[in-house]
């Protein structure tokens, strides 16, 4: 019974270690096709973007809500993405916080 539980706790293991990599990935890529040409490629802007988590959307006051509504709708020069999925957009914006 204990090796069952065992092989089970593998398992899941090893699958969520997968998933987490396939989501880190599928956000990297969105965000270098979407975001990185005017945020620059570690979120730190470029002459055309703001750098991520600049007022008034500091990561410590901008909700990941504001970050999605943001990125779907568009705000001042940034255009809509109405094309990614909310799940995409969820994915992107956890991507966004890990950039340094």
């Amino acid at each position: 019974m204990m090796k069952k539980v065992l092989a089970i706790l593998v398992v899941l293991a090893v699958a969520m270690l997968l998933t987490s990599s396939a989501w880190a990935d599928d956000a990297a890529a969105t965000y270098k096709a979407k975001c990185a040409s005017c945020h620059g490629a570690d979120g730190n802007g470029s002459p055309i973007g703001l750098k991520l988590g600049v007022t008034p959307f500091k990561a410590s006051k901008g909700t990941d809500a504001d970050w999605a509504k943001i990125t779907k709708e568009g705000k001042g020069k940034m255009p809509p993405y109405k094309t990614l999925s909310d799940d995409q957009i969820k994915d992107l914006v956890k991507y966004m916080r890990t950039l340094k």
